[in-house]
């Protein structure tokens, strides 16, 4: 795939309802953007992005663990912004289990599903990257996600291509469900 250009996002909370925190929560996103060959067309075969989404992937899950400073991520989510020349089925393209294999690998992430969002937008667009568990999707306390505003992309024949990770998960989670130290199976549940 033809990168542009790679944006970094990078929040740290250090107390919620007044309540601080031991270990702040980090959140880090990694957006590349990237050339849509299918922009202005239409085409059945969208294997071009499929399969290139596998190394692109790859490299920003890899910045993104990095970006969390020594941190082990926790939780993951993935996300995609077509140009207005595209269609949002190009940024599904892109997000496939080829690039969620590529996440899994370079976060150490289980064989959990990846919560995901795409849309089709102009430049300066805001995206909410939805985040859950790494190796389960049913625990409550990651539940969290992250907002972006990309500016500058994408452009009409661009796709933004997102990879986001936190280190813990919501501070002051109380709602139940599954903890995280008693994952059993894929799901949480078994």
């Amino acid at each position: 795939m033809e990168v542009r250009k790679i944006l970094s996002f990078v929040e740290t909370v250090f107390s919620e309802a007044g309540k601080p925190t031991e270990h702040p929560l980090r959140k880090v996103a990694i957006a590349a953007v990237v050339k849509n060959p299918y922009a202005g067309s239409y085409s059945n075969d969208l294997s071009t992005l499929i399969d290139g989404s596998g190394e692109l992937g790859t490299r920003i899950a890899s910045l993104a663990v990095e970006s969390l400073g020594g941190d082990a991520p926790q939780s993951y989510g993935k996300g995609a912004v077509v140009g207005t020349a595209g269609e949002q089925e190009h940024g599904v393209a892109c997000l496939t289990t080829v690039y969620g294999n590529a996440m899994r690998e370079s976060v150490g992430g289980g064989k959990a599903w990846v919560s995901s969002l795409t849309k089709r937008a102009a430049p300066g667009a805001q995206i909410d990257i939805p985040l859950a568990h790494k190796d389960a999707l049913f625990v409550r306390s990651h539940y969290d996600g992250m907002t972006l505003t990309l500016h500058d992309a994408p452009l009409e024949d661009e796709i933004v291509v997102i990879c986001c990770v936190s280190n813990g998960p919501r501070l002051n989670e109380r709602v139940g469900g599954p903890s995280a130290d008693s994952i059993i199976g894929e799901d949480g549940l078994r």
